[in-house]
């Protein structure tokens, strides 16, 4: 008698192993999509997802950043890291600190600007540690200053930051530090200037090798 077939189960069947995927949800579809895409390789997997304007906000990109990743082939026990990037903006510190709650209680990671992504490109050619009103201020220094005399936010600057990357790590970390000392947090409105955006790039720089 011929052996019977075992019956399929599909709970069984195991997943192709893969590298792990970072995947970044973002406010912007041209900055910082076009300043992440260079850190995708063989041993870097990076997924860029935009989200729309009315999810801007910081607690409704961290929520929505959930919807989001409950499409895509997300399994963070396997590896893979959620990242949300965004700006101050107008939030406040209740919304900031609701963001800060919702992405610990899923295990996402925050890279944070204040006042906007723009100040990271500034710290790659000086240290800046006095307030900036806002992004329109922080791209007036770089280009009156000739850092990034073309610069606008449809483009690609990667080139031009690349060999500056270790003083802006050096220096973002060196403002957290002072924050950290004078108790301010850093993920609020007071913290201007800040970026955590090092912490991101630190670690895309670690899969890249």
């Amino acid at each position: 008698m011929s052996k019977m077939r075992k019956e399929y189960d599909p709970n069984k069947v195991k997943r192709r192993k893969r590298k792990p995927i970072v995947y970044i949800i973002c406010e912007g579809k041209e900055t910082e999509t076009l300043y992440f895409k260079h850190f995708r390789s063989r041993n870097c997997l990076v997924d860029i997802i935009p989200i729309p304007s009315k999810h801007k906000a910081a607690e409704h990109l961290v929520k929505h950043a959930k919807s989001l990743i409950s499409q895509a082939d997300y399994y963070p026990k396997d590896g893979d890291q959620l990242w949300c990037v965004f700006d101050c903006d107008d939030n406040k510190d209740s919304e900031l600190q609701a963001a800060i709650f919702y992405a610990e209680k899923h295990g996402y990671k925050i890279a944070y600007s204040n006042p906007a992504f723009e100040y990271w490109y500034l710290l790659h050619f000086e240290k800046r540690n006095g307030y900036l009103k806002d992004s329109a201020t922080v791209i007036d220094i770089l280009k009156n200053k000739g850092y990034l005399e073309n610069y606008g936010k449809s483009v690609d600057v990667f080139e031009e930051l690349q060999e500056h990357q270790p003083e802006a790590i050096q220096y973002a970390k060196e403002r957290v530090e002072r924050l950290t000392r004078d108790q301010v947090a850093v993920i609020c409105r007071d913290s201007n200037p800040v970026t955590t955006v090092y912490e991101l790039v630190e670690f895309l720089n670690s899969k890249r090798t």
